[in-house]
């Protein structure tokens, strides 16, 4: 499956570590030829070998190190002596950490974060669009699922384009190795869980991209992958244990893979067999990616150390942990909780993609639980108001149906610990584009948004919804979901990173989320503020956000005609007089009554 022997080189994962952690305890998966049969030693000041261990297969074996406080930065000289008597030698480097913990801030309500599919953004480096020795040569931007050759420094040509519309965060789904014969543009079938795919760029560039967001008051969020694996990732070949990944002896007998039942309320059901647990967790979520057993003691220190390593190593203002509710539950909790007592300020959202809040509630930490479980997740994804606001913006109006579902399921707050952590999106990489899902409507389109980046909420914006991009022609494919960001290729014929070429319903919706975005960066009432709303009639709703002096107030108006609305309902919001309207940049009078010329969204602001 490969061209090079998997042994070929003694290696060591992670491949580097640092001093001064809070957890001392470092487990070193050695890789080589036979290594499994040797003893290793190692003769350090202040880094002692507790522990080693050996695997199924006789290429592996797991060193347990202790770094003690009084440990100092240099290379450990690890000696592995075969029963022969000859000896082979490793480096491992330790190092000083370049920031302490606590520097290490997560994004939280105060960001708004960009969420990017890297392939098909920009393409900064047409040079590694293909890479000699991989699997899927082909590049052709006509296939929704093939190669488009989008890559890091294409993100990075661009960094100054999501710092002038406002973004705080970058979200970019994996960027890590995806050595698959087919359809490896998404990232979330991972071969090398450190290594940069080459199409994408080097390790020093991610590097590099993290450093220029942070420059620009960008955070990076990394989308990691914990529950499977590639099919071709390189310990396929040889599997360090018979449990390493599940039903690990079908697939090594040829027999077909067992998918799981995706029935992710087993989590939370008092009621659901084992057999539904099992194969839940166990089952594989598609043929091409092996599903991990986090059971395996080993595997799991591994996975918890490589999301530690990348943290570490991009200064990370985050993590999204794909397909969360998958693995093993109380394994997702070990995880989260090691990297939230390594990095007290850090975040990470868990993708449970359900419909239910009770569900999505569950997996936020401090939630009482009636099973007692506790996360350690500070923000989940919030699909059900995705939905909920969606269908509000598409149904005609009716005492249960219309606005009336967003105004309810706002009102469901009271169900989460942390409602401010939650992620609000109106579409994502998965899913229709918002543009496709309201029926390109630039009205609804403009409405959404408005809500998302105004709700009580961590608001994150797929790349492209502010210029109203769509995926109508094949509603639900992935392909053209994750279509190409114009301006992201010399040949593009419209730039919607200049504005060349954009149709003046797509230049309305860029300047105004522009507007918004910019002045929520200064808004406390937007990104801490309480929250008060009032139930919809006659086709408006209002909620507003306040802090101290600042009051700020959305309308949506779902009227196509002209309508006159009545302000003396709303006199408990305690503001009169001259507000400032952010989308449109002009001043409104609030008194008496309000006109509102057209449907849309309205924002007003007592602080300009």
């Amino acid at each position: 499956m490969t061209t090079a022997p998997l042994h070929a080189q003694l290696r060591a994962e992670p491949p580097d570590w640092w001093l001064g952690m809070n957890n001392p305890k470092l487990q070193l998966m050695v890789i080589g030829e036979g290594i499994g049969r040797t003893t290793p030693s190692l003769d350090y000041t202040g880094v002692s070998l507790d522990a080693w261990h050996t695997a199924t297969s006789p290429n592996y074996l797991f060193l347990d190190l202790i770094i003690g406080p009084e440990a100092s930065a240099g290379t450990l000289p690890l000696r592995f002596v075969f029963p022969d008597g000859r000896s082979e030698n490793l480096s491992y480097p330790l190092q000083e950490r370049e920031r302490p913990a606590s520097a290490y801030t997560g994004f939280d309500a105060t960001d708004v974060i960009y969420l990017i599919t890297p392939d098909r953004f920009a393409n900064g480096n047409p040079e590694n669009d293909r890479w000699p020795g991989m699997r899927e040569q082909k590049v052709d931007r006509t296939d929704d699922y093939g190669r488009h050759g989008g890559d890091i420094q294409g993100i990075r040509d661009h960094l100054d384009y999501l710092a002038d519309m406002g973004f705080t965060a970058l979200w970019s789904s994996p960027l890590l190795e995806n050595d698959m014969p087919e359809s490896s543009y998404h990232g979330y079938a991972i071969t090398d869980f450190y290594k940069v795919d080459p199409r994408f760029g080097t390790l020093e560039e991610y590097k590099a991209l993290s450093a220029e967001a942070a420059s620009r008051g960008i955070k990076l969020i990394m989308d990691q992958v914990a529950n499977h694996c590639g099919l071709y990732h390189w310990w396929m070949e040889d599997l360090p244990f018979t449990d390493w990944i599940h039903y690990q002896k079908e697939w090594q007998q040829g027999q077909p893979y067992t998918v799981t039942n995706h029935q992710r309320t087993v989590n939370q059901d008092a009621y659901a067999s084992e057999a539904d647990r099992e194969l839940m967790n166990a089952g594989w979520f598609v043929p091409s990616m092996p599903d991990l057993n986090q059971d395996n003691p080993f595997l799991a220190r591994y996975l918890i150390q490589n999301s530690i390593w990348w943290v570490e190593t991009l200064n990370l203002g985050g993590i999204r942990q794909d397909t969360y509710p998958y693995p093993d539950k109380d394994f997702m909790a070990e995880w989260a909780r090691a990297i939230m007592e390594e990095y007290p300020n850090f975040n990470i959202v868990g993708e449970e993609w359900s419909y239910n809040p009770l569900l999505v509630a569950y997996w936020q930490h401090g939630m009482a639980n009636r099973d007692g479980y506790q996360s350690w997740l500070r923000s989940t994804m919030d699909f059900p108001l995705q939905q909920d606001l969606v269908s509000a913006l598409n149904q005609e109006e009716g005492w249960d149906a219309g606005l009336n579902v967003l105004y309810q399921s706002l009102a469901n707050d009271f169900n989460y610990p942390r409602p401010e952590d939650l992620l609000v999106f109106a579409d994502n990489h998965d899913m229709d584009r918002l543009f496709t899902q309201v029926k390109e409507s630039p009205q609804r389109a403009e409405m959404a948004m408005a809500f998302v980046l105004t709700a009580p909420r961590t608001p994150q914006v797929y790349y492209g919804t502010e210029i109203l991009m769509e995926n109508s022609a094949k509603p639900g494919d992935h392909g053209l979901i994750r279509t190409e960001f114009p301006g992201g290729w010399a040949d593009s014929p419209v730039n919607a990173f200049t504005g060349k070429g954009l149709s003046p319903a797509q230049k309305t919706m860029q300047l105004r989320m522009r507007r918004l975005l910019q002045y929520r960066k200064g808004s406390w009432a937007l990104k801490s503020g309480s929250t008060l709303h009032f139930s919809p009639q006659d086709g408006v709703y209002l909620m507003a956000r306040k802090f101290e002096e600042e009051t700020v107030v959305l309308l949506l108006n779902k009227n196509k005609a002209p309508y006159t609305l009545e302000l003396e309902r709303f006199s408990e919001l305690g503001v009169s007089g001259e507000l400032w309207e952010v989308l449109r940049e002009k001043t409104v009078k609030w008194s008496g009554k309000l006109n509102l010329d057209a449907p849309g969204a309205y924002i007003l602001t007592t602080s300009k």
